[in-house]
């Protein structure tokens, strides 16, 4: 917990965090005005076709694009805010006072990531003023609200383990940085290939592996355990990896 409180407070008090809460408010700001500008023309066409109406909701028009859209921020993002989890520690040689303190590799790699993943969390509290403006303005599901912030939640997860554990591997941030965009981008366009293949158990695979695929089941509000079980596979890999890693510095 020590550990988690400082990563927090280094996040909250240097500009990269503060630039990176703003600039995710503004983009989530822009997309949610656009994709409602958008709505309210399609309801006002949708008045002189009825069977457009019944068609158009705002969980499928609104919320599930929007989600969409930020998870593609998260993967641009993410790797900023996690390169120097560990890499700063060895450039500036602060790694020895961990190292040599009563504290497990384990608990070290838990402690940065717990940081980092609070820090996602005040992005999503930033974030729930739009949620707020729905409300008020219309009636969502709030079951697919839901389903989309813990999608949400699981994706910055993933991301920000993938991202400790590149930190891990280098003392150079930068090196850092492009490790973590190039895994993450990887498991994300992953399905892609799988459009390439013919039917079987190889086309399967590489489906599941996509991370694509459990964001839209996720997205449109239907949550099954396998989605939450890759999620969190990755994550414990990552944080796993990362803990040999740092056990292997010690």
């Amino acid at each position: 917990m020590a550990i988690t409180r400082r990563e927090l407070g280094a996040y909250l008090a240097s500009p990269i965090g503060w630039i990176v809460i703003c600039m995710f408010v503004l983009l989530w700001g822009i997309f949610f005005a656009v994709m409602l500008v958008a709505y309210n023309n399609a309801a006002e066409q949708a008045v002189f076709n009825p069977y457009g109406a019944d068609q158009l909701n705002v969980n499928d028009a609104i919320i599930t694009p929007l989600f969409g859209n930020l998870s593609v921020i998260a993967l641009l993002a993410s790797p900023a805010l996690t390169m120097r989890l560990i890499s700063e520690d060895r450039r500036n040689r602060s790694i020895e006072l961990l190292l040599t303190s009563p504290v497990r590799s384990g608990e070290i790699v838990l402690g940065k990531f717990f940081g980092a993943l609070a820090f996602s969390g005040v992005l999503g509290i930033a974030s729930l003023v739009y949620a707020g403006i729905l409300y008020a303005l219309g009636d969502p599901d709030p079951g697919i609200l839901i389903s989309n912030y813990a999608c949400f939640f699981l994706l910055f997860g993933t991301y920000m383990a993938a991202g400790l554990l590149a930190s891990a591997l280098t003392e150079n941030q930068i090196v850092a940085l492009v490790l973590a965009f190039g895994f993450n981008l990887t498991i994300w366009i992953f399905g892609w290939f799988g459009s390439l293949l013919d039917e079987g158990s190889v086309k399967t695979v590489v489906e599941y592996v996509s991370m694509l695929n459990h964001i839209e089941q996720m997205g449109k509000g239907v949550v099954h355990v396998e989605d939450a079980v890759y999620f969190l596979s990755f994550i414990g890999f990552c944080l796993f990896a990362a803990t040999q890693r740092v056990e292997a510095l010690r």
